[in-house]
């Protein structure tokens, strides 16, 4: 059985742990804030664009833009993985990277692979991993992410694809449901599936906000629009990826560490029951030589 001294310095302990991990949690909470707010922000953008979208594609070819043309064979793929550059945030990490590794031994099994990595946890398993790493972004998800950071990325991934150095380009981020509900989500960006899908989406959006998809007067053609739009369309979707995964990583963070302080919180309660049947046993160990020292005595 543990002494006194033992259990009393581990209830020490446990307060301290307990302290840092109450801590992470208010900072985990402050930047959720921020980085929610920020992803609301974004939102009437992302759907506004989506709408004149859908609207020009309805008037537009599948010819019109090199981007929406499938390639015959797919021999290499690109993957945008999308993680958190710091860990304790329960199963977050993992989750995604098991999406990606799912990804590549299923689907992709058979085709060259490259990874383009934004946080350190994707770029560590990606070092660990067969398939190439082609650029990474470090300290990027977490913080104040710049719209920059995501045209830059997409630009290199359209030039790969035109240049035909890249087949296709998927993209795994988190997608934020609320607090306690993160999805590890998977999307093509490239080739852009096709126009009746952009239209689906932008009718969806408009369905969601009680409205009708509107018609544009294009000038100049719409497939000259279309060829200018569905680029920024894929910035767009980088950037929104980057924004839901900063945002659950938050939530995530938040959580464990909600978890974690109410575990040492019953760590805490367990010790002091151990302390006190250990002091009281102490007690009694000690009244007993008292009353068989008296007795020696007596007799």
């Amino acid at each position: 059985m543990a002494t006194l001294k033992e259990v009393q310095s581990k209830i020490v302990s446990v307060k301290k742990t307990r302290q840092i991990t109450s801590a992470m949690k208010m900072v985990a909470t402050s930047r959720l804030r921020g980085s929610q707010l920020r992803m609301e922000a974004f939102e009437p953008y992302a759907s506004k664009f989506a709408e004149v979208l859908g609207s020009i594609a309805g008037k537009s070819g599948e010819d019109a833009s090199p981007l929406l043309v499938p390639r015959e064979e797919v021999k290499k793929v690109a993957l945008i993985l999308c993680t958190s550059d710091r860990g304790l945030c329960g199963g977050f990490n993992n989750s995604l990277i098991a999406k990606a590794e799912k990804l590549i031994e299923s689907e992709l099994a058979g085709k060259d692979v490259s990874i383009i990595c934004f946080g350190k946890r994707g770029r560590d398993w990606a070092k660990k991993s067969p398939s190439p790493i082609e650029a990474e972004y470090l300290g990027v998800v977490g913080g104040n992410i710049d719209f920059s950071v995501a045209s830059t990325s997409g630009q290199k991934m359209i030039d790969s694809f035109l240049d035909g150095a890249v087949d296709e380009v998927y993209l795994i981020y988190s997608q934020f449901e609320n607090m306690a509900k993160q999805i590890p989500t998977l999307k093509q960006v490239l080739p852009i599936p096709s126009l009746a899908d952009v239209v689906g989406e932008a009718e969806e959006v408009a369905a969601e906000e009680g409205e009708f998809l509107p018609e544009h007067i294009c000038e100049p053609s719409s497939d000259a629009l279309l060829g200018e739009m569905l680029p920024k369309n894929i910035f767009i979707q980088i950037y929104d990826a980057l924004l839901q995964t900063s945002t659950s990583e938050h939530a995530a963070r938040m959580r464990a560490m909600e978890n974690a302080t109410k575990a040492c919180e019953d760590m805490v309660n367990e010790l002091q029951t151990i302390f006190n049947k250990t002091r009281q046993a102490g007690i009694t160990s000690d009244l007993m030589d008292i009353v068989g020292g008296a007795e020696a005595l007596k007799g």
